[in-house]
């Protein structure tokens, strides 16, 4: 399988992708614990169809010693046990804020009073723009149908 168009190749592409790779590298510096960044960019990813993108945030979470009960989890982590309070309010936000445009209205107030009780407003803003820019990334891929399964973590950074 080839995508349908390589971003890595044309200029303005590139120079457009390092602006989103940039922001994306300023969330690894904040306290949001890098396990519950893996997870949401997972979850958003699965949701959205993003092949390459649920290959690469497994693998780079698996090579950071996230376990592949949790990892198999992601999917149906309201009936796992294996997620904290905290990580469980993460990915409620991931899906409501990557399903904007079916949630009419949004992400509701519970959800957002839910994260706030366990994330301070640094960590909020990590995961809102986490959340944002993974769906950024799964928008892209999708659309040009980046090929999945060849990654390897580190493999960008």
């Amino acid at each position: 399988m080839e995508a349908r168009l390589n971003l890595f190749e044309i200029p303005l592409a590139v120079k457009s992708l390092k602006h989103i790779v940039s922001a994306g590298k300023v969330m690894g510096e904040s306290t949001l614990p890098a396990a519950t960044q893996e997870l949401v960019k997972l979850r958003a990813s699965q949701i959205n169809g993003c092949g390459f993108c649920t290959d690469m945030h497994t693998k780079d979470a698996a090579h950071a010693g996230e376990t592949s009960v949790r990892l198999n989890l992601v999917a149906a982590w309201r009936e796992a046990t294996v997620f904290t309070d905290a990580e469980r309010a993460a990915l409620e936000l991931t899906e409501q804020g990557t399903r904007i445009a079916d949630a009419a209205g949004g992400v509701t107030d519970e959800a957002w009073a839910n994260a706030a009780k366990y994330y301070d407003e640094e960590q909020l803003a990590s995961l809102v723009s986490t959340i944002a820019i993974i769906n950024a990334f799964n928008r892209l891929n999708v659309m040009v149908q980046q090929p999945a399964g060849d990654y390897q973590p580190g493999q960008f950074g």
